[in-house]
């Protein structure tokens, strides 16, 4: 299913018009994100392209983000995803709280795809939320202009500064593929 992203009220972004994502759950502990950025390509500023490794940072310049949690309790997972191929995993056992390094099974695999007006990146991740069938999602991203504006963008955002953290954000549910 492809959602879109929106820009939060009080940032500007001159360089991109439009970011939409098209999720889905390929596996029951696998979560599949496609990012589609459409504008002037040309004036974000995209990390330099690196070794794909874990890397701590990632969301101060260009990045895209997921977080996942179970429809109940509090405790929740943050990826990000870079287009230089870096990636990060944390788990949280509250609002901001108890943040650590989340292991993976696999590292996340990144490709992307640039045009003059168009940025796409993919990514799948495993998800560790054993014994629960649907995720509550808040999908993100970071756009940092070759200007070094940056602006933020989300499904949902919450009152004030944008919080990517904040329940408010967790607005799609993915139930796990269906069984043929």
């Amino acid at each position: 299913m492809r959602q879109t992203l929106h820009l939060h009220r009080d940032s500007h972004c001159k360089a991109v018009t439009r970011i939409e994502v098209e999720v889905t759950r390929p596996r029951p502990d696998v979560l599949a994100l496609h990012y589609f950025v459409t504008g002037d390509i040309g004036n974000v500023r995209w990390p330099a392209q690196a070794l794909p490794v874990r890397s701590e940072g990632l969301w101060q310049h260009t990045c895209f983000e997921a977080f996942a949690k179970a429809p109940q309790g509090a405790a929740y997972f943050e990826y990000n995803f870079s287009p230089s191929l870096q990636w990060a995993a944390y788990r949280f056992d509250d609002y901001r709280h108890g943040m650590r390094e989340a292991p993976l099974s696999q590292d996340p695999q990144i490709g992307t795809r640039t045009e003059a007006a168009k940025f796409e990146m993919s990514t799948e991740v495993a998800v560790d939320l054993r014994g629960n069938s649907v995720w509550r999602l808040c999908l993100s991203a970071v756009i940092e202009e070759t200007s070094g504006a940056k602006s933020y963008w989300a499904l949902a955002h919450p009152p004030g500064k944008a919080d990517f953290h904040h329940s408010d954000c967790f607005a799609l549910e993915v139930a796990p593929p269906s069984r043929a």
